[in-house]
């Protein structure tokens, strides 16, 4: 894949965002848009996707396990990096643990599904399905699901340990990020078959997931560029660890503690190397907390990777 094909696949994704912007400035949704939006897409959307991959995927694909785990550590260890500078940075400050489960989570997020897929396919052909299925599994439940604990706990922090861990417990239960992608599982391995009306369902609701979450991002950047307190070193940082470090952390355990097969390593490293998808910013809005970094993030890996996902794509071809 060229520079233009990577341009290509990343012009729709800008472009949504710059829409939503546009949007917002002329102000065509109402005051309250962005909210509904994103609680739209986040109790209702992404859970309906997460549903649909993990009860589509055939469990024969995910038995790959030095890729899912030089994929999976790599994400892990760049979400703890950015995590514990977060944690350190904000010492005395309130909300420590959820800030710095969304600076982690917008470090780690690798958007694996709108950009992954296409550039996947064109790269490795058909097979790389299975690569994009892990990748998108761990990152959208696994990681999504470690976040959310965080925040979780946060909210429910001061009382006494035993009844703050059944509160949360009870939360993440409820939670449709958790228990939908959890239910699809359970419905492909029992073998259940879903009804033709039911899979256009659930196909129709989890397609507007990522349209509307670029809108949100672009309406959000808009109303919140005067009042953001995100520092553009923080942005920077996470910035570079999303497109640099997490990929070269990735392809080393790839190559040197899992000794994966080179076309393993390379689908692991390209997937790794995506920008941050919208996960992180659909979570801090949905909590209240600071969601100018994780936007800004989300632009800015977008733009970025331009040139180093192009960089990655011409070396590995």
């Amino acid at each position: 894949m060229t520079i233009f094909g990577v341009i290509a696949v990343l012009a729709p994704i800008f472009g949504l965002i710059v829409f939503g912007a546009i949007t917002a400035k002329q102000n065509w949704l109402g005051a309250d848009a962005t909210n509904v939006l994103n609680r739209f897409v986040i109790r209702l959307a992404l859970p309906a996707e997460l549903f649909k991959i993990t009860c589509d995927v055939p469990l024969a694909e995910l038995n790959h396990v030095g890729f899912a785990g030089a994929f999976g550590l790599g994400m892990v260890l760049t979400f703890g990096l950015n995590w514990l500078v977060c944690w350190r940075r904000d010492a005395g400050r309130p909300h420590r643990l959820s800030n710095a489960a969304i600076e982690g989570l917008s470090a780690g997020y690798a958007n694996t599904s709108f950009i992954g897929i296409p550039v996947c396919l064109d790269v490795f052909g058909a097979q790389s399905m299975a690569a994009i299925t892990i990748s998108t599994l761990l990152t959208a439940c696994s990681l999504f699901a470690i976040a959310i604990f965080m925040i979780e706990v946060d909210e429910r922090a001061g009382g006494r340990t035993g009844p703050v861990m059944r509160r949360v417990s009870h939360a993440l239960a409820l939670n449709p990020l958790i228990f939908m992608p959890f239910l699809g599982l359970v419905v492909n391995i029992a073998g259940v078959s879903i009804p033709s009306a039911g899979t256009t369902f659930v196909a129709l609701l989890a397609g507007a997931a990522s349209p509307c979450a670029l809108l949100t991002i672009g309406m959000f950047l808009v109303e919140s560029r005067k009042a953001s307190t995100a520092p553009l070193v923080g942005t920077l940082r996470l910035a570079g660890m999303k497109l640099l470090v997490q990929p070269a952390l990735t392809f080393l355990l790839a190559v040197t503690v899992f000794s994966e097969q080179p076309v393993w390593s390379r689908e692991a490293l390209v997937l790794s190397a995506l920008p941050t998808g919208t996960g992180p910013f659909m979570l801090a809005k949905l909590y209240g907390r600071e969601a100018g970094v994780a936007s800004q993030v989300t632009l800015l890996t977008t733009i970025a990777s331009i040139i180093t996902l192009s960089t990655i794509l011409v070396w590995v071809s």
